[in-house]
């Protein structure tokens, strides 16, 4: 007498959106076609509308949640919330706050010189006592959290009062700010992404300058744009050393980052430097890369399935 068995249900992976939908105009729109060719049923959700869609699926992944920054504290509480979220919810806590740098740096890894400046703390350059000045150069000051170029200004070193100016207002906000030096080289060479899915190398390419001098016009050397690259051995070794000392930080095994992308710049001795390391929902240059980078990501999101069903 024979017996069938009903297939299983394929694993379901939600990718996790904001209600703007960008995933419909961007070079996301690929995902579910590679994860389903790889036999997992794929779609999208709006992350503050997921319900209980979010607790039972086998993943969900941090996509186009491009509204959170000025939601912080309501989209962690629901990261936290969500049993099974790549990248882990702590990982998301401690990205999506760019003091993660200062740590960074004092973990040895060779970051922009960065300065964090608290709220309430003496404004650099507000010729306050016991005040620090800006760099004597182009300087770029950012709050500590913001997506992309969001509230980030570059500043001519005869700007200072403009800085100050900016950074109160930061403050204001509720924020702390970060103060950095410009690397001219941006406007020359760009920035060059390096992306990991799984902690395995996948592609790389370069991000052309995002910042003018304020008030300044001035158009960069490198159009804005981006553009495939295959990162030279200096900066693959660099995103790589970036990854190691994360990952040291937060206690993880390097696979448990399904996806990062880590941006570099060269400093003036042309020694590669970390800008931004990029865990939560960053851009990851499906369109620039090969034909293959959907299907390598669909791969690592199968691996991840695998990882936490062991």
């Amino acid at each position: 007498m024979s017996t069938s068995t009903s297939p299983s249900a394929p694993r379901r992976v939600l990718l996790a959106t904001c209600s703007s939908r960008p995933e419909a105009a961007s070079d996301e729109g690929v995902l579910p076609k590679a994860l389903e060719e790889l036999g997992l049923a794929a779609d999208w959700v709006v992350w503050d509308e997921a319900g209980s869609a979010a607790e039972e699926a086998d993943l969900v992944v941090l996509r186009t949640t491009w509204d959170y920054t000025s939601r912080l504290e309501e989209f962690l509480r629901w990261c936290d919330s969500v049993p099974a979220l790549a990248n882990p919810a702590r990982v998301v806590r401690w990205n999506t706050d760019k003091r993660y740098l200062v740590e960074l740096t004092e973990a040895g890894v060779p970051v922009t010189p960065t300065r964090l400046v608290e709220p309430g703390e003496t404004v650099p350059g507000s010729g306050a006592t016991g005040g620090t000045d800006f760099p004597d150069r182009e300087f770029v000051v950012k709050p500590t959290v913001g997506a992309g170029s969001s509230g980030a200004r570059r500043f001519l070193p005869d700007q200072r009062e403009r800085a100050v100016e900016h950074l109160r207002t930061l403050h204001r906000q509720g924020t702390a700010a970060l103060v950095q030096p410009y690397q001219p080289v941006v406007d020359r060479e760009g920035e060059t992404a390096v992306v990991f899915f799984g902690g395995v190398y996948s592609h790389g390419f370069v991000k052309g300058p995002l910042l003018d001098p304020a008030g300044d016009g001035v158009v960069p050397e490198l159009e804005r744009g981006s553009f495939a690259v295959d990162p030279d051995p200096a900066l693959r070794a660099t995103a790589e050393d970036v990854l190691d000392a994360t990952t040291a930080l937060l206690g993880l095994g390097r696979r448990e980052l399904l996806y990062a992308r880590v941006d570099l710049v060269r400093g003036e001795d042309g020694a590669p430097m970390l800008l931004e390391l990029e865990l939560t929902e960053p851009r990851l240059g499906f369109d620039l890369a090969d034909r293959d980078a959907p299907s390598r990501f669909a791969s690592a999101v199968r691996a991840e399935l695998a990882r936490r069903g062991e």
